[in-house]
């Protein structure tokens, strides 16, 4: 059996040092604030609530849409941060009078938003929940934070909304365009592009070592892929550390140094249990997956980073829409999910965001002749 997760030794894998963030600094933009952390049940929620919940905030609004997952938050912080005054939210997103309940009642002041469907395969086969979550949900969160003019919003983002090939991917661009459209004087939006998390629930480093404590094979889709790695201690310290940072939002991404490859996160973890990769543990090539590429990106050919990094943190500028586009895209968005048409959807999307090459699996599903001719 492989170690526990949080023995191994991450940062000899990633060849860098921790960033670490302004400990000090984020603890402070907390303290004293009513704080709505959305998603606050899955690995990176949890884990931010738990630092959260010992900055010494007012009031933490735990909102979770699995009754499993909040009870396990607000269970654990029952021992880690008794005398944190908070509250469990068992609800949606996208439940538009649910939000607007709970602004009105407790008036968050900082809101996190780690709500999202992340799974890559799993929203390829599911593309109008995996758009009705990330896409139209952190609509709905964005126009009730500026309604009701809180502080800050700050929002879970991914590599995979840079030129993205996956229905996850453009959801999460769209996400990006909605906040930089809605940001104003008196709210400020900002979201922070992550790669993988080390760790976290669901994540290819915990498949290995599962498939690994099993005797293999570890399954790899392809020698040559890479990605951008981080550690959940890592991506707590990111997102506040970008809620403390005194500018006008926009989109951050970290200083993580040249993707790495999944074939040598493999390898490592096969050693790290004392056994040989090939030998002991073999290891099978299964192919691309639907929506996967070969090589991620953190920020894109249109786009620029902004000036000297801050707390390994940069800003990045580009493309975005006007309030009264992104209006009408998001009408559009609503009707096609709510009329389940799959053709009209990956339309809009491919106009909101004319990088978006949706999958071949995507693209069966649709049947949908011109989007074909014009991806081909």
């Amino acid at each position: 059996m492989p170690r526990e997760l949080d023995n191994y030794d991450w940062e000899t894998f990633l060849g860098r040092r921790y960033i670490e963030g302004d400990v000090a600094k984020f603890q402070a933009a907390n303290a004293g604030k009513t704080i709505l952390l959305t998603g606050a049940g899955g690995s990176i929620g949890s884990a931010l609530a738990m630092r959260i919940a010992t900055s010494g905030p007012r009031l933490v609004l735990l909102l979770e849409s699995s009754e499993q997952n909040l009870y396990q938050i607000h269970t654990d912080l029952n021992d880690l941060a008794r005398g944190t005054p908070r509250i469990p939210i068992l609800g949606d997103i996208a439940d538009r009078p649910l939000m607007d309940a709970i602004f009105a009642q407790h008036r968050p002041e900082i809101v996190y938003h780690a709500a999202a469907f992340k799974h890559v395969p799993l929203m390829e086969a599911n593309p109008l929940a995996a758009i009705r979550n990330n896409a139209l949900g952190t609509y709905v969160l964005a126009k009730t934070v500026a309604q009701h003019a809180a502080e800050k919003l700050i929002v879970i983002s991914t590599d995979k909304a840079v030129n993205p090939q996956s229905v996850m991917g453009v959801s999460k661009r769209v996400a990006e365009l909605v906040l930089m459209a809605l940001t104003n004087e008196k709210t400020r939006m900002s979201s922070v592009r992550l790669g993988n998390v080390l760790g976290s629930r669901g994540s290819v480093g915990l498949l290995f070592l599962q498939q690994i404590s099993r005797g293999g094979p570890v399954t790899v889709t392809h020698p040559e892929v890479r990605r951008y790695f981080l550690t959940l201690r890592e991506t707590v310290g990111l997102v506040l550390t970008a809620a403390s940072l005194d500018s006008c939002g926009g989109i951050w991404v970290p200083e993580l140094g040249p993707p790495l490859k999944i074939l040598d996160l493999a390898e490592h973890l096969i050693r790290n249990t004392g056994l040989t990769p090939g030998d002991d543990i073999p290891i099978a090539f299964i192919g691309l997956r639907a929506g996967d590429k070969m090589v991620e990106q953190l920020v894109s050919t249109r786009e620029s980073r902004e000036g000297r990094g801050i707390c390994g943190l940069h800003r990045v500028s580009g493309p975005q829409l006007s309030r009264g586009d992104l209006e009408t895209a998001i009408a559009e968005l609503t009707e096609s999910l709510r009329r389940r048409d799959l053709v009209a959807l990956i339309r809009i999307l491919c106009s909101i965001v004319p990088e978006y090459q949706p999958s071949a699996v995507l693209l069966e599903l649709s049947n949908d002749s011109e989007i074909k001719t014009r991806q081909a």
